[in-house]
């Protein structure tokens, strides 16, 4: 392909991607599958690989991420991010209003209504069109900027369309949506890990991480609500509103212009449930005078604006009886304390447990059964308990005892260090563990044997057929007809099933295989990096945490798990029903080991090699190729335009710095 030829198709296939990401997060309309959209960005990607030079900052490439950053620069906002006075009741909202009324000395004015979203304020930049910088609200004076990871939410736009400004602040709120805040929590159970506590403070802790490539894999969202700066081309706040949408941005269709404070009010009450609907968590709503000349008159106190305010819904709560306290146990033995409570209407659903988390929650409510107990939605998600009615109290309500045995099957539980949750350490005879595991084994993202389900897995361990993993793959046709439900069809398409599971790739098995802390991710690295699983068995810790991304708690696990015989013995056991236990190689390409053991980093433009080129030729001679500059690197391979910064991190923790013609004397 030509240089020309490139070009028109990057151009071409920047603007099909921009489109359907378009029709996707600001239409709600998929008008292509998921796995093409994929495809065309990553044929985009593979052709700004091989030619760099028509790689442009706003290509839809950028939401993948990919780009490290070990320190967040401090950036001063032209116009500060001031915090909205709160206000809690009809009253204060009322007085609120004859302060404008006051201020304005009689001229009419009208209200801009919108809801307050639950996540973190951001400022984008752009200029001439395209996003050249995000930056956090901070302290309101400076924030951090996050330009890289800004680029990864995809209703973020890269470049506007239609008349924009030649410069300009678009202000919103970054937020993660429900379902993926569930389905994030849901992932970090399964591999051991504390759930997060709630939305924000997860989105608040995504948007600094250092690897934005993490960043665009959390799926964060972003509603727009203002502009900022100078000859925007709007004289009210309903106007830049509107432009906003125009120009491409992301706005939630929940705001309301009103005449009068007792419009407004209406507006309050009737969002104050169908909020409850929205795919993300809001917490009041903020009211806005509309005209921006008469926000100029009204002006600014020293923390905030006069022509604005927030009126915040009380968290919805409810007070119940605490009727006992069961536990579940988990996969990893993990003991999850639960309220059982007498049922009570919360935030339109009916609500009959709660979570308490652990054993150090329960002592901090000083919990009594049959306590009255107050109960909120946590982010208004996940119930929870929250405090105790004090008042209601009665003095023959005894203290919680928090269980020293494990509810199933009766062995003692352990308390690890550094942690406060409790661990039944029977991982080899506990019911709820056991089948656990098998049900985590057959997940969709582990083996993907979808014709076994948690009804199946119960049935073949009360029938005492199944009590690891590597059962499953012993079970015979008769096993299976004989379990209820099953007929000829069910029992073959079972067996067919697992038997198919044998070719699944050997980093999904890896993670089937429930290590603590082993998620899909870190699998991936781990089979990447040691190509077996025997070459996984016997790492020692240094070797472990010299893979790139896998931290000392990771390393550790790791090693308690396969010091337990028993799972070297069931790996050896899934090892011999035919399990893949290595990384399937296409075919062999390597030509030399002359660069055996050697790492590097790429940056920059070669003469005689894409980038992809260049990776393959340094894994041809047996080298590796890693992502971020460390004092463990062995090489940076410079080209032409590589940024000064790895350049000169790489000249402070000593690594040797090579051009594209010494790479070649390298390794001929």
């Amino acid at each position: 392909m030509t240089k020309e030829e490139a070009h028109q198709e990057i151009a071409e296939l920047t603007k099909k991607i921009n489109y359907y990401n378009e029709q996707y997060y600001l239409h709600d309309t998929s008008e292509i599958s998921d796995y093409e959209f994929d495809m065309l960005l990553e044929k985009l990607i593979k052709l700004e690989d091989q030619f760099p030079e028509y790689k442009y900052p706003d290509s839809p490439s950028q939401r993948v991420g990919g780009t490290v950053t070990k320190a967040f620069d401090t950036v001063y906002h032209k116009t500060p991010m001031l915090s909205l006075s709160n206000s809690y009741s009809k009253e204060e909202l009322e007085d609120f209003d004859r302060r404008v009324a006051k201020g304005l000395q009689g001229q009419s004015y009208e209200y801009f209504c919108e809801l307050k979203f639950d996540g973190v304020a951001l400022s984008l930049t752009y200029e001439n069109g395209v996003l050249v910088r995000g930056v956090t609200r901070g302290d309101g004076v400076r924030g951090d900027d996050i330009t890289n990871n800004v680029k990864t939410i995809r209703s973020i736009p890269l470049r506007l369309k239609g008349d924009y400004p030649l410069e300009f602040e678009a202000r919103g709120e970054a937020f993660m949506p429900n379902h993926v805040f569930v389905r994030l929590n849901k992932d970090r159970i399964e591999v051991g890990e504390e759930p997060y506590a709630n939305a924000r403070n997860t989105t608040s802790g995504t948007l600094k991480m250092q690897d934005s490539a993490a960043v665009a894999k959390r799926k964060l969202d972003c509603y727009l609500y203002s502009m900022a700066g100078e000859n925007i081309g709007v004289k009210t706040h309903s106007e830049a509103i509107e432009k906003l949408i125009k120009l491409g941005f992301n706005v939630s269709k929940t705001f309301r212009k009103c005449t009068n404070i007792g419009e407004v009010l209406d507006y309050i009450n009737e969002w104050e449930h169908k909020r409850l609907e929205l795919p993300l968590i809001t917490d009041g709503i903020v009211i806005k005078v509309n005209s921006i000349a008469q926000q100029e008159q009204l002006g600014f106190t020293a923390k905030s604006p006069r022509w604005a305010m927030a009126y915040k819904y009380k968290s919805e709560n409810a007070v119940t009886t605490l009727k006992g306290i069961t536990y579940q146990v988990g996969r990893t033995g993990a003991i999850t304390p639960v309220a059982e409570l007498e049922p009570v209407l919360l935030a339109g659903t009916t609500v009959k447990r709660a979570s308490l988390h652990n054993a150090n929650e329960i002592q901090r409510l000083d919990l009594r059964v049959g306590d009255m107990v107050f109960v909120e939605k946590g982010g208004e998600i996940i119930p929870k308990v929250t405090g105790v009615d004090l008042t209601a109290r009665t003095p023959e309500l005894k203290p919680v005892n928090y269980i020293k045995r494990c509810p199933a099957c009766g062995s003692e539980l352990d308390r690890y260090e550094g942690e406060a949750v409790h661990y039944c350490r029977n991982t080899k005879g506990c019911p709820p563990q056991i089948k656990g595991r098998i049900e985590h084994f057959i997940q969709r993202k582990a083996m993907d044997i979808n014709s076994l389900g948690e009804r199946t897995i119960h049935l073949l361990y009360e029938k005492g057929l199944v009590k690891s993993p590597a059962d499953l793959y012993d079970l015979s046709f008769d096993d299976v007809y004989q379990l209820e439900g099953f007929k000829e069809l069910s029992s073959n398409n079972l067996l067919k099933g697992i038997e198919l599971s044998k070719d699944t790739p050997f980093a999904n098995v890896l993670f089937a295989l429930g290590i603590r802390y082993v998620g899909k991710t870190v699998a991936e690295k781990l089979a990447s990096h040691f190509k077996n699983i025997d070459n996984i068995i016997v790492a020692d810790f240094d070797t472990l945490i010299a893979v790139p991304e896998i931290g000392e708690r990771i390393a550790s696990s790791i090693i308690r798990f396969f010091e337990d015989p028993s799972n070297v013995e069931e790996v050896e056991r899934l090892k011999a029903a035919g399990v893949s236990m290595e990384v399937a190689e296409s075919e062999n390409t390597q030509v030399s080991d002359v660069l055996e053991g050697k790492t590097f980093v790429i940056s920059g433009v070669f003469d005689n090699y894409s980038r992809d080129e260049l990776k393959a030729a340094i894994q041809d001679h047996g080298g590796k190729v890693i992502s971020a500059i460390s004092g463990r690197l062995d090489y940076l391979v410079a080209g032409d335009k590589m940024g000064p910064a790895k350049r000169e991190k790489a000249e402070q923790l000593g690594v040797n710095i090579i051009s594209e013609a010494e790479f070649d004397a390298l390794i001929k």
